[in-house]
């Protein structure tokens, strides 16, 4: 199943609304980099675990 990685759902002062979705662990890849490179986190085992915690499942758009 697709997930879903959404800033919306992080506590952020820049108000991101970014969301990533895919496999999971493209979705922890690349949520991670996003982190780093945009939010200034450490790209860290920590920061995937946190990140591979908070997904979601994916809603279909067609039933």
């Amino acid at each position: 199943m697709r997930k879903v990685a959404d800033c919306r759902d992080m506590p952020s002062e820049s108000g991101c609304t970014l969301t990533i979705s895919g496999e999971e662990e493209e979705v922890v890849r690349a949520a991670a980099e996003h982190a780093a490179s945009v939010h200034g986190h450490e790209d860290s085992p920590q920061l995937r675990e946190q990140i591979r915690g908070m997904l979601k499942n994916e809603t279909p758009l067609h039933a």
